[in-house]
């Protein structure tokens, strides 16, 4: 295996001669041009290159190159330091933008007036040159719209990076952006678009993209690049030559395309050739395959540019066979045509193979050796990422350039959900593309009238413009937002009336509306009241009267039967309210007896009634710290779990109310719902919805009664519903909730193993704001669920949650309890470090699954569940990240399953079941203040592929 080795185009062992490739065309003229595309459609940017600067004309290629100012908003630009500047260098690599400090996570480029559905070369140069001073090369990803395209890995000041890929364009505009991953700050130097004719590159479609890992030019190394105006599509052939191996065959003529070429190869990269020296000898090269966490399997794509040059005497012939691995990929023995362009190629992209070894062998039945002209290699990728809905990408666009909102608001608002727009919360279901349910721009400087493109965003639950500086009136269109039950306008200097269609939902309990601190509003005696409801004529009013009374005569006879013959004891008591339905606020008065009573909306149980509906509290089903929990049958026949206040109990009446005012606030499909409360004298306790299948801790641990053993695939729903419930508290409450208790035996599960968080005594509100943390007077929780900085000092943060998740994500893969006896007492977390640290998952896998799981779900739940546990907070994951790395598992896990499922990568989009966090509620106002919708980030680092070598 000898030869040098390309990485992406770019030839690594070799970055002078890289270098002086591309920089052959030399320094361009000054050209005065804007940031658009050319009359060829394309599209060339030299980022960093100041707004106040003139664009220039590439000399050699005499394309225009334009200041990045016009297509992103964020970053700052430097130069190149001079000590790596070289007079052939390549322009556009004097100088970069930087995403540094003050820079969002993810800052896109935006290229607009595109074609839709038009098929498009994006090119993206890098070059470090220690432009910053740190001699510190970084790394960080790359995005393709809502689509992962590849990691950009710089290795050296002086080697230049090129990354292209062919993708079709689904909209207008197409956004590329760069990801900081936490390894250093993202950078770039150039960037190009080029459209290409749709039947060209077939294997590019809606549903897959290619990137780039090789072009050549086999040939004399003359060192020239070939590109436009040789290839009129602008692709850049670097020259491949091996002298002691090849011998290289030219023409003058030009060869030309065949009919309905697929490639259209320029005529300069097909004038030249290779053919063995040793005419017995095959033409081979190679290269490796680097799966990553991204693409587990990467699928390969080799395109072979064949030609013949030579005109053959009568009696000769040049035919081959190509093979790829030892496998026939052209079975017949291929000859190629004079002077006109072949290729051979897979249209469907080889995947498992660690190395791919192509060779060319003449067949028995050829008298001249095999002949290679050009070669292209592409990995491919999964562009199967849905972006947000059209119409609301328009609506927030608009927003976002009529008021100037900065924040993170780069790339496509939703996706991929772990970079959302920052006060954007979205709805992710699976039938449909992502959709904006809820917007925050509190108290971020709005100025002006209210945009109508509010009223665009159909889907639109929740909408905070509090504290701005909003004028004129509140638009009528706001009240055809049928989903709208939130809207928040205090704060602001608008005028004029409540429009009508609002105040009657106002009425109608289906929409809160805040609007104080609006001086002007309803200043001149225009109504902000609901409309009255019209009064009923006399005569309507004499006809019924009567009958009123008759009815309620008939019904107090009905309902004093009734009172005498209940049970003695009984008393009236409040109906059930449904698990969603929103609670009242919650109040303190003091009653006859000198306690504190509790006012809620759910059921209140007298003692004797509970007496009644646990038949004398019977049945143990479970014991905690507050007291035992009882089984229990309402009257109609619905079951209950009663969880009773023992005198004993560490818990006291703050811990007790503390649970039942967040209960009876916060609802969500994966918190335990609160069905009543008993506060009789001393007597205290919750009712709660009936979970028949106990505690997840019991499953895990293969109890007696629990005989059958999880699937892989249950097992991770449940981690997913339980990592949704507690981003609902983390997230969806204001202020946020911490839990304090995450554990095994706190997640419980119903009939369908649908998983709920329980046990909320010891919730902690999160004041956000400029707070970092919750300093408490004691340690709570439960020994080996901890964080430690919170063992350390006392202070809380929603990480410390994170942290218990992390532990019950541990057991969930293992099996195994939070504390070993391995002999001695060992952490799950150092169990699993010891074990994977030998590369050997199944050695940490539940054995009672007897590995029936996809294996890379299985390391990528391992992988999140340590990141979880790491020891530095401000290291793991928010709950966001997590539920969208465990949506990525069940999804591979899920396509394992599905026989029509085809080939999968992880992080390619979609929701095969439709979890999401707010599906319940988008937010909780817990404090009657607004939400924040902030998402945090969770970088991963990636290596990228060596590239092929040949032999």
């Amino acid at each position: 295996m000898g030869g040098p080795c390309w990485v992406r185009s770019a030839i690594m062992a070799a970055p002078w001669l890289l270098l002086l490739l591309l920089g052959l065309a030399g320094r361009g003229g000054v050209l005065r041009v804007h940031g658009q595309a050319d009359n060829l459609g394309f599209i060339s940017i030299d980022c960093g290159l100041p707004e106040s600067a003139s664009g220039y004309v590439d000399n050699g290629t005499k394309l225009s190159f334009v200041s990045d100012a016009g297509f992103v908003d964020a970053g700052t630009n430097y130069n190149m330091s001079v000590e790596y500047i070289t007079p052939s260098m390549d322009r556009s690599f004097h100088n970069v933008r930087s995403f540094g400090a003050g820079a969002s996570a993810r800052n896109c480029y935006t290229l607009r007036s595109l074609v839709s559905g038009l098929k498009y070369l994006v090119r993206a140069k890098f070059m470090y040159g220690n432009y910053d001073g740190l001699s510190r090369s970084p790394v960080f990803d790359l995005h393709l719209g809502v689509n992962y395209w590849t990691t950009v890995n710089i290795t050296d000041a002086d080697t230049p990076v090129i990354v292209e890929a062919i993708v079709v364009v689904p909209g207008d505009s197409a956004q590329v952006c760069l990801v900081d991953t936490g390894s250093g700050t993202p950078f770039i130097s150039s960037l190009d678009l080029r459209p290409l004719k749709n039947s060209l590159y077939p294997m590019a479609n809606a549903t897959q993209g290619l990137v780039l890992l090789a072009r050549a030019n086999f040939g004399p190394n003359d060192g020239r690049l070939v590109r436009f105006p040789d290839d009129p599509h602008d692709r850049i052939w670097f020259p491949m030559s091996k002298p002691t191996e090849w011998s290289e065959i030219t023409t003058p003529l030009k060869v030309q395309n065949i009919d309905e070429d697929k490639f259209e190869a320029p005529s300069a990269v097909m004038q030249t050739a290779v053919t063995p020296i040793n005419a017995s000898k095959p033409i081979e090269f190679s290269w490796d395959a680097e799966p990553t966490a991204k693409d587990p399997a990467p699928g390969y794509i080799c395109i072979l540019h064949l030609s013949e040059l030579q005109l053959l005497p009568p009696g000769a012939a040049r035919q081959f066979f190509v093979t790829i691995n030892g496998l026939l990929s052209y079975a017949r023995g291929f000859s190629p045509q004079y002077l006109f362009t072949n290729a051979v190629f897979n249209s469907n992209a080889n995947y498992g193979f660690h190395q791919y070894n192509v060779s060319l062998n003449a067949t028995p039945n050829s008298t001249l050796p095999p002949i290679l002209n050009g070669l292209e290699i592409f990995s491919v990728l999964p562009t199967t990422g849905v972006p947000t809905a059209d119409q609301d990408v328009s609506a927030i666009t608009a927003i976002r350039g009529k008021y100037q909102v900065k924040k993170n608001w780069m790339g496509d608002p939703c996706m991929p959900k772990s970079f959302a727009w920052n006060g954007l919360g979205c709805s992710y279901a699976v039938s449909s593309p992502p959709s904006v349910t809820g917007l925050n721009l509190s108290s971020s400087g709005l100025s002006g009238n209210m945009s109508a493109s509010f009223a665009s965003l159909k889907g639109l639950q929740y909408l905070d413009l509090s504290r701005n500086n909003l004028t004129g009136s509140i638009p009528d269109t706001l009240s055809q937002l049928s989903s709208l039950t939130f809207l928040d306008l205090t704060g602001n200097q608008l005028s004029g009336s409540i429009p009508s269609g609002l105040l009657k939902r106002m009425q109608d309990g289906s929409l809160t509306l805040r609007f104080g601190n609006n001086p002007n509003l309803c200043s001149n005696g225009d109504s902000c009241q609901p409309p009255k409801k019209k009064k009923k004529s006399k005569v309507v009013m004499y006809a019924v009267v009567p009958i009123v009374v008759v009815l309620v005569t008939v019904l107090l006879s009905v309902l004093l039967f009734c009172m005498r013959r209940r049970k003695k004891g009984t008393t009236s008591r409040n109906s059930v309210k449904p698990q969603n339905e929103a609670s009242t606020a919650l109040s303190h008065s003091r009653g006859s007896n000198g306690h504190s009573s509790l006012c809620l909306d759910n059921r209140r149980f007298t003692y004797a009634e509970l007496e009644a509906v646990t038949d004398g509290f019977r049945r143990v089903i479970g014991r905690g710290g507050f007291g035992k929990v009882y089984d229990g049958f309402l009257e109609d026949g619905t079951q209950v779990a009663v969880k009773l206040r023992s005198e004993s109990s560490d818990q006291g009446v703050q811990e007790f109310l503390a649970e039942a005012r967040t209960l009876a606030k916060i609802h969500h499909k994966n918190l335990v719902s609160l069905i009543g409360y008993c506060k009789d004298r001393e007597y205290m306790a919750l009712v709660y919805e009936y979970m028949s299948e106990g505690a997840l801790h019991e499953h895990l641990r293969g109890r007696e009664n629990k005989t059958r053993c999880l699937t892989w695939r249950q097992r991770l729903r449940i981690a997913l519903e339980s990592a949704q419930g507690l981003e609902y508290l983390h997230k969806g409450c204001n202020p946020p909730l911490i839990h304090r208790d995450v554990k095994t035996s706190n997640i419980l599960l119903n009939a369908n193993l649908d998983a709920k968080i329980a046990d909320f005594g010891l919730l902690k509100a999160f004041n956000g704001g400029g707070d970092t943390h919750v300093s408490t007077a004691r340690v709570v929780g439960t020994r080996g669920y901890l964080a430690p900085e919170y063992l350390a000092t006392f202070q809380l943060t929603n990480k410390s949650d994170v942290f218990s998740f992390g532990v019950v994500l541990l057991e969930i893969v293992t099996g195994q309890p939070h504390i070993l006896n391995d002999p001695e007492p060992t952490s799950i977390i150092q169990w699993v470090q010891q074990r994977l640290a030998r590369g050997n998952i199944e050695s940490v896998v539940d054995a009672r699954m007897r590995g029936d799981y996809d294996i890379n779900s299985v390391w990528k739940a391992a992988d999140i569940a340590l990141k979880c546990t790491t020891h530095a907070p401000e290291q793991r994951p928010t709950m966001t990240d997590v539920v969208a790395q465990l949506q990525e598992c069940l999804e591979l896990e899920v396509a394992r399953g599905d026989a029509t499922a085809g080939f999968y990568t992880a992080g390619s989009g979609g929701n095969p079941n439709g979890y999401s966090g707010y599906v319940a509620d988008v937010s909780t106002d817990v404090s009657q203040s607004s939400t924040a919708f902030e998402m945090e980030h969770f970088g991963r680092v990636t290596s990228m592929s060596s590239g092929p070598a040949a032999r």
